[in-house]
């Protein structure tokens, strides 16, 4: 389906990406929280400045080392996920051998059967979390995310969760496993509780990520350790919320508020 956005439109890259959330609304894969959800990201993208920062890069590195030394990876999806970046999404799991799960704050099977088939659709030859006999629970998450698949991120020993989540979040590092978010909003309780923030629009961290991972593919496990215990979290995020200040002033000093 074409977009009706014009190629000069200032705004036009964010209106396409809009485009492909209302659809992913339209198709019963998006529910209308996750489109409240998109519209505050949108804000602290265009308080980052709509790119992809030095600190963001270097998480990308980090989570891209810390897929390929993981056991078992799992890449857990949600509608906006699948309605975003579906192909790239796909694309990634292949790269790092991870498998796709579903898994939804909104739950309804419904909507699982949807987004699992819009992501096959897209070339995953298996996604997780649709069959019922492998479902379990995990006691510490209070929301339907709680249901995880046994094959998947209850297994999983590095899980990477896009988009804001942040008691799942929480209740996974809990369990002891390794924990990669994209949230563009460096303050948020799924940034801070995280192993490692991607502080970057999940349209353009994916396909970074994808890339890494076939980067440092070749690398030997002892040179991956080292680019993954030399990253320190906490002084990304403190770097990245330093950036957002500095950027409002610059900003502020710019332009004459009425």
């Amino acid at each position: 389906m074409g977009s009706w956005v014009s190629d000069r439109h200032p705004r036009a890259w964010s209106l396409r990406v809009r485009e492909r959330l209302a659809d992913g609304f339209r198709s019963g894969i998006v529910v209308p929280e996750g489109l409240i959800a998109h519209g505050r990201g949108e804000a602290f993208d265009y308080l980052i400045g709509e790119r992809t920062c030095p600190f963001a890069r270097r998480s990308i590195r980090a989570a891209a080392a810390a897929l390929l030394m993981a056991e078992f990876p799992v890449i857990s999806v949600n509608g906006n996920v699948a309605a975003l970046v579906p192909a790239e999404i796909v694309r990634l799991a292949e790269e790092a051998d991870a498998r796709l799960e579903v898994n939804l704050f909104h739950r309804t099977d419904r909507r699982v059967r949807l987004i699992a088939d819009w992501l096959r659709k897209h070339g995953a030859r298996e996604v997780l979390g649709a069959d019922g006999r492998f479902l379990t629970k995990i006691p510490e998450i209070h929301s339907e995310r709680r249901n995880v698949d046994r094959r998947g991120i209850l297994s999983a020993d590095v899980v990477f969760v896009p988009l804001e989540d942040g008691d799942r979040t929480e209740a996974l590092r809990r369990m002891g496993k390794t924990v990669i978010a994209v949230d563009l909003n460096p303050l948020s309780r799924t940034s801070l509780a995280a192993s490692i923030t991607i502080v970057d629009n999940i349209v353009r961290a994916v396909p970074l990520l994808t890339e890494e991972v076939r980067k440092l593919r070749e690398k030997n496990p002892a040179a991956l350790a080292k680019i993954l215990h030399g990253f320190d979290n906490t002084a990304n995020l403190r770097e990245a919320y330093r950036h957002v200040r500095v950027r409002l002033e610059k900003i502020s000093r710019a332009r004459r508020f009425y």
